[in-house]
């Protein structure tokens, strides 16, 4: 009985070991091999693409925050030269013209304007590089009217 029992053990073993050492011939182990290569190379690179887009996106962040900032400057000070004009026709024993009231109220609306624009840009915009051109050559254009302004009340 006891010697049943063994052989009955022994070839369900041997049977169990071959049942899983038989189902993958060598040819089909490489391809597996292979395939798991493939796939953890195509991970990897998955991850550097995430990592480089994780990158880009904390460098844009960061140009924004210091380009809001240097520009919100660059209103404020705007705004002080408006301040000061105005404060200038008010002062003046002498009664400045209607032309150059108009024109520091223009100045005035064009930084309003300027700053409203900086307000509205959504920052994940597509054509942050145009916008950026375009925005400072708006104020370096209202810069130049400020200059060109007083350049015109001295005379």
């Amino acid at each position: 009985m006891k010697n049943i029992t063994f052989v009955i053990a022994v070839t369900m073993m041997l049977m169990a070991g071959a049942g899983l050492t038989s189902c993958e011939t060598s040819g089909q182990k490489v391809d597996n091999a292979k395939s798991d290569v493939q796939d953890a190379r195509q991970d990897l690179k998955d991850a550097q693409n995430d990592a480089n887009a994780e990158a880009q996106q904390a460098a844009y962040a960061e140009e924004w925050r210091v380009f809001k900032l240097e520009t919100n400057v660059k209103i404020q000070e705007n705004e002080i030269r408006i301040a000061e004009l105005k404060a200038k026709m008010k002062t003046s024993g002498k009664t400045l013209d209607a032309l150059y009231s108009k024109n520091v109220d223009a100045l005035e609306q064009r930084n309003q304007n300027l700053k409203a624009r900086l307000s509205a840009y959504d920052k994940g915009q597509s054509d942050w590089e145009s916008f950026k051109r375009e925005f400072n050559h708006d104020l370096e254009g209202l810069g130049q009217a400020f200059t060109d302004l007083t350049v015109n009340n001295k005379k």
